[in-house]
């Protein structure tokens, strides 16, 4: 099955097409890039918007049905279908200037799509997911326990769970239950005082050793790592799971260039 081989699952409950469209906020004048449109679930409810739909669908036999589908919105130029990968297309190549994402996007890849967007030089303004669920949790910090993709998408912007989604939404059902991921707010605000090289290299070695305390993680990076949370503000047997975003950045801002 064409879902199972590529990861994909379709979408078939509108009211989870119709939710995510509402919450990423289609603003005039701006493009939505959607990934992985497969039937065209969410296109439609895109479309709806009387925005311009740019679908990027990497399986070809898909495309066909697509531009059957849509033939009076792909020839009025509303939708432009393109095949291939996500990950090897930008939006300098698409040639577009503000745009939000919007996709039910297949769960391998779902870290990489984050980074591939909010990592790009032409950001979008926010992105509208259909994730597993438990990473959405994890990307909120829900347990109060962050992780390197919860401070990676919260350095970039502002995410927040729209709705959860049951497995039964989808064809095939996948194994777990999703949920739409709001990240709205998307810039690079964050890194006015320190670089993003310097921020994601603090954090990964802040967690390498998930058994250490992070004064340990960090004594390769600062030669009197204890003082430097200290001066941060942070309790000495702090685990790297336990510090927030704004205390991270206040570690970064120690680190001499």
């Amino acid at each position: 099955m064409r879902g199972a081989k590529l990861g994909q699952h379709f979408l078939n409950a509108q009211w989870v097409a119709r939710d995510l469209v509402k919450s990423v906020g289609v603003r005039d004048g701006e493009s939505v890039v959607e990934i992985g449109p497969g039937k065209g679930a969410l296109t439609k409810e895109l479309l709806a918007q009387d925005t311009t739909v740019i679908a990027i669908e990497k399986d070809t036999e898909l495309i066909p049905i697509l531009n059957e589908t849509f033939s009076d919105e792909v020839a009025s130029g509303q939708l432009r279908i393109v095949q291939g990968d996500i990950r090897d297309v930008t939006p300098e190549m698409l040639g577009i200037e503000t745009y939000s994402v919007a996709a039910n996007i297949p769960y391998y890849i779902t870290g990489e799509i984050i980074r591939h967007f909010l990592t790009a030089a032409h950001q979008p303004r926010a992105m509208a997911l259909l994730i597993q669920k438990e990473v959405a949790e994890r990307i909120v910090a829900r347990d109060k326990k962050e992780s390197i993709l919860s401070l990676s998408v919260q350095a970039y912007g502002k995410p927040s769970i729209v709705a959860k989604v049951p497995a039964s939404c989808f064809n095939p059902p996948p194994r777990v239950d999703s949920a739409i991921l709001l990240v709205d707010d998307i810039s690079r605000g964050f890194f006015d005082t320190i670089s993003e090289d310097n921020f994601f290299k603090v954090v990964k070695a802040g967690f390498a050793s998930k058994r250490k305390m992070l004064s340990g993680n960090l004594k390769g990076i600062f030669e009197d790592s204890a003082g430097v949370l200290k001066e941060c503000g942070i309790q000495e047997k702090a685990r790297a799971e336990d510090v927030e975003l704004g205390e991270w950045k206040r570690i970064v801002e120690k680190l001499k260039d």
